[in-house]
């Protein structure tokens, strides 16, 4: 977890990553365990909870970042002059419910960079099966001085 907090700027309640599994040349795969205590399932549903797939998009974001960030450090830039910001989602699927107590892995893949844009394509994984496929593209901001 201290490397997590150490390489992006999200922070709990809003962090969606419980671990770095690795680390690739092209990508990174991440994994979280979905812990019922989590403040969305009090609205989402009560009684039926699930977690809401902005989350999942989310955790494939911050996964992402986590690429990035260690593509950056691995440069010799500095991490915090930079912040990765989400600039586009595409045909984002989900194909089944997650819910509390469910373990899910992250795997992101590196598509294409153009400029300071990086278009990524993630799947989270349930069981070892699909719960959601996304495309989105992240920018990476340098920080103002």
């Amino acid at each position: 977890m201290e490397e997590i907090l150490r390489t992006i700027p999200h922070r709990p309640p809003f962090l969606f990553i419980d671990e770095i599994v690795e680390l690739r040349e092209d990508g990174a795969i991440c994994k979280r365990t979905i812990r019922a205590e989590e403040p969305q399932f009090k609205g989402h549903y009560p009684g039926n909870p699930i977690m809401p797939g902005v989350l999942l998009c989310e955790a494939c974001f911050q996964t992402g970042a986590i690429y990035l960030a260690k593509k950056i450090e691995k440069e010799g830039r500095l991490l915090n002059d930079y912040t990765p910001v989400l600039s586009r989602i595409t045909d984002a699927r989900f194909k089944q419910m997650v819910k509390p107590g469910d373990e899910i892995t992250i795997e992101v893949t590196m598509k294409e960079t153009i400029s300071r844009f990086f278009f990524m394509k993630a799947k989270v994984l349930k069981d070892c099966k699909a719960a959601m496929t996304i495309e989105f593209t992240l920018a990476i901001v340098e920080e103002q001085k």
